[in-house]
């Protein structure tokens, strides 16, 4: 980062904080809450330095018939474009004005990603939301814990666990429309289905889910007669624990994510050339994994070891030829984490780690442009440690660093600092932080047949300042953080004309984004919980492309004896998008509408502790928008399911 961020960072937290006073979605939380993603290990919400929004099982169960993308895009900070569009639609990841790159994404805290991909990303789409637990959302730069990619914030899943019965069965069915803003289809297209069992015996535990998607009814792309697209996935889910004893647990599991969807081209100023009938995708992803624990008188040690292979064909239509080129790409990735929490004392403990991982890849393009999984590898090597320390006076103080060393481009350090201190007579939470994070080339940046060897990582910081706040006896729960963002060195396609070849390069200059996040919960009953929360995001204009400036989310949730009705409402701003005119052969700017989305759930328990019901509608107004140029989005559609439990 250059000499003047820090003082850019003080002058546009200062600013942005004039810009917006508005107010996660979901219900008053205490500072007792527990939080793992800033330490890795379990602490109250009251000892953390960092705004975590948690989205626990209660209000992932409150939230029946969304996807996880649905979920995630109500959360202050997060946009998750394509969440609104047909189910196959790529998504897209702006975590604070940031990108899928810049998003670190773990999954019972093993990290996932693509390695085949152009930008080691993972695709969202592959998880379903009936099989998580909990997730755990952290912004801002985080690689001193998680690494490559954890630049803009970091995504948490938790699978569902077992229960501590010895047996528990459930099985689920949902059916739903699948409309967009001009059709009003009646009949089914929308179809999800589940079962699991779990249970705990003696020492052992266990948990199997099998999971089910099929969607139709809609074209990806907007477009008058166009076909239908089409989705489907299947998850399944193994995990085995065993306890030990008192010290030591362990958890194995497995599974196997699949989805098949066809799609059509984007946009490139004609509607008509959209609409595709033979482009197709199928992506499997298998995941492996090894979850010891063991607990001493002083401390913790841990080691989260995975493995994961993933494997995409795609087929798509050769406009040239009129053929159907084939795309086969593959990826192995692996990580072993290995971590220890020590306690100096009460107030002071030490995490101390070393996390390897491996990635390989393969691409098959009948020749053109193939990749071969001897050639295309690295591998990275990173010790990290964080002290942390806990007065008794209401400082807190997390102060960190990792050492990155990759197989390919060298050496760099990461580093964070993040004191908070809590009033005593007064219940506020003050925090400030300045962390670094890294972005590590991929595989077909390096090695791909636009790859340089000679690129770097690119370089982010984030500078923030916020506070948490509980008043009226904790039944309200306010917090406002500005961050200010800079990257650099990032990464870019070049054409060199002098050799005529095309390649990846890494950008000279800044980019930076700036904004302010503020989230509102009230209580105002036992039955009723009020929730809105407020997003103002600033970027260069270099970065602004489907980032809106401005983002509102409110939320009410009503509980009666065997129910609840949740009602939301969304407000998305303006946004910026860019599409190629084949036409004119020049790339064009254009700007997509705001919208307003208002949905609504209802859930009922019709026989106790057996069987529930629920039913939702969304885009209540059936009001017609676009999250990318070109692509549908939903309409007003209804879904109706139930759960058994057995």
């Amino acid at each position: 980062m250059n000499k003047k961020f820090i003082g850019l960072s003080v002058f546009t937290l200062a600013t942005a904080f004039s810009y917006a006073q508005k107010s996660d979605t979901l219900q008053v939380k205490t500072l007792q809450e527990v939080v793992v993603s800033d330490t890795k290990f379990a602490q109250s919400r009251e000892k953390s330095g960092k705004i975590i929004e948690v989205i626990t099982a209660q209000e992932l169960a409150q939230k029946k018939g969304q996807s996880l993308a649905n979920v995630l895009n109500q959360v202050t900070g997060v946009e998750i474009n394509g969440n609104q569009s047909f189910s196959g639609k790529n998504l897209g990841y702006y975590v604070r004005g940031g990108r899928n790159s810049q998003t670190a994404i773990y999954i019972d805290g093993i990290p996932v990603t693509d390695a085949s991909g152009v930008n080691l990303e993972y695709d969202l789409r592959l998880i379903s939301i009936d099989q998580i637990e909990k997730i755990e959302v952290m912004k801002g730069a985080s690689s001193t814990l998680y690494g490559t990619g954890a630049a803009a914030g970091v995504i948490n899943i938790t699978l569902k666990k077992a229960v501590k019965s010895k047996f528990q069965g459930a099985v689920y069915s949902a059916v739903g429309t699948q409309n967009t803003a001009t059709t009003s289809k009646k009949s089914a297209q929308d179809f999800n289905q589940g079962f699991s069992v779990n249970g705990t015996v003696h020492k052992m535990s266990y948990i199997t889910s099998i999971n089910s998607t099929e969607t139709k009814g809609m074209s990806e792309a907007a477009g008058d007669n166009f076909e239908e697209d089409t989705f489907s996935r299947v998850n399944l889910m193994q995990k085995i624990g065993f306890k030990a004893n008192d010290k030591l647990n362990l958890e194995v599991f497995g599974t196997y994510d699949r989805i098949k969807n066809t799609f059509d081209n984007s946009f490139e100023g004609t509607v008509s050339n959209s609409d595709d009938l033979n482009n197709a995708n199928l992506s499997e992803q298998f995941r492996i994994g090894f979850l010891p624990k063991y607990s001493y008188a002083q401390g913790e040690f841990a080691i989260n070891a995975g493995a994961s292979t993933m494997d995409r064909v795609l087929n798509i239509t050769n406009s040239f030829s009129s053929t159907i080129d084939t795309y086969a790409y593959s990826a192995r990735t692996a990580s072993i984490d290995a971590f220890n929490k020590y306690n100096f004392s009460k107030k002071v403990y030490l995490v101390f780690g070393t996390q390897y991982q491996y990635y390989d890849m393969a691409q098959s393009t009948n020749g053109l442009e193939d990749v071969a999984r001897e050639v295309a590898k690295f591998n990275l090597i990173d010790p990290y440690a964080t002290v942390v320390f806990n007065s008794d006076f209401g400082l807190n103080l997390n102060l960190g660093a990792r050492f990155n060393t990759h197989s390919e481009y060298g050496n760099q350090l990461v580093y964070n600092f993040n004191p908070s201190y809590s009033f005593t007579d007064f219940p506020m939470k003050i925090m400030t932080s300045y962390s670094t994070a890294f972005i590590t080339p991929s595989l077909y940046q390096l090695y791909g047949p636009y790859g340089n060897l000679a690129l770097t990582p690119e370089a982010n910081a984030t500078a923030e300042i916020g506070f948490e706040s509980q008043l009226f006896d904790k039944r309200l729960a306010i917090n406002t953080v500005g961050f200010y963002r800079e990257e650099e060195n990032t990464f870019g396609f070049f054409f060199d004309m002098e050799s005529n070849q095309f390649y990846y390069i890494n950008n000279n200059g800044n980019n930076s984004a700036k904004g302010v996040e503020t989230t509102v919960r009230y209580r105002l009953s036992k039955q009723i919980n009020f929730t809105a929360n407020y997003t103002f995001t600033q970027v260069d204009k270099t970065l602004n492309r489907l980032i809106p400036k401005h983002k509102t989310n409110l939320e009410v949730n009503y509980k009666f004896k065997r129910g609840s009705v949740t009602g939301n409402y969304q407000f998305v701003d303006q946004r910026k998008d860019a599409y190629y005119d084949t036409n004119l052969w020049l790339s064009q700017t254009t700007k997509l509408s705001a919208y307003q989305l208002i949905n609504a759930t209802f859930s009922y328990e019709l026989l106790p502790n057996k069987l529930y019901i629920f039913s939702t509608i969304t885009n209540v107004l059936n009001e017609s928008f676009q999250e990318v140029i070109g692509y549908n989005s939903r309409g007003r559609n209804y879904k109706l399911g139930l759960n058994f439990l057995f």
